[in-house]
């Protein structure tokens, strides 16, 4: 009964700091769920391609894959350069997930862009379990996003209209999201050090091979000013 109190008080502390998520993914779930449709895979693939992958801006670049004819190796590669920026996350996670016992796998499988931007700058309030908080915070977006994806692949299936400019949105939160962390001070050091690499990735790489290049060049700057902010 205890634990579930518990439980309980963390999935109130964390309901409410998830909401910005909740309209997010459910937009953008239905939006994925309906240009699969749109692409000939019905409610049950998207639902699959959420559950198992949950990889929001990787389950939409590969639409256009599926709809060419699948290619092992292409789809390999895609998705090492657009979901490399999860090295990133998963470093700077290691400390704030120390000491969280089996939560851990949890944590780490549903770790997406927009959970990490929360669990990454958020406390749990008194009383509520960092171990309780961040894995209500997690589930509750993995929640979302297979929900509307659910949604989406539903609607989908029963209407029919033109999605062109609907695979935009994923662009649009990402947008958001950066803009939240630029109203800090101290995180926008980083978000100009993406930028530039970015920048330079695009002149040197052209537009379909900057991502990997530029996930080094991040990764080698932001480790070597934390070595030398330690030393």
């Amino acid at each position: 009964m205890e634990r579930t109190e518990r439980l309980r008080s963390a999935l109130r502390a964390a309901f409410p700091v998830t909401v910005p998520v909740l309209t997010g993914y459910v937009c953008l779930g239905v939006a994925y769920g309906v240009l699969m449709a749109a692409n000939g895979y019905g409610p049950l693939w998207s639902v699959l391609m959420s559950a198992v992958g949950f990889c929001g801006s990787m389950q939409y670049a590969v639409i256009p894959l599926l709809a060419a004819g699948f290619e092992p190796l292409q789809a390999f590669l895609l998705t090492l350069m657009v979901n490399a920026r999860h090295i990133l996350y998963g470093l700077s996670m290691l400390e704030r997930y120390k000491g969280l016992g089996w939560a851990r796998f949890p944590l780490i499988y549903t770790l997406s862009d927009e959970t990490f931007s929360l669990v990454s700058t958020l406390d749990p309030p008194e009383g509520v379990a960092r171990r309780d908080f961040f894995l209500c915070v997690s589930l509750l977006d993995y929640g979302y996003w297979v929900t509307g994806t659910t949604l989406g692949g539903l609607l989908g299936s029963v209407l029919t209209f033109n999605t062109a400019g609907l695979d935009f949105a994923l662009t649009a939160l990402f947008v958001v999201l950066f803009l939240e962390q630029w109203k800090e001070r101290e995180r926008r050091p980083a978000g100009i050090t993406g930028i530039a690499c970015a920048a330079v990735s695009l002149a040197v790489f052209g537009a379909d091979n900057l991502v990997i290049p530029a996930m080094i060049m991040i990764l080698a700057i932001l480790l070597g000013g934390r070595k030398l902010t330690c030393a």
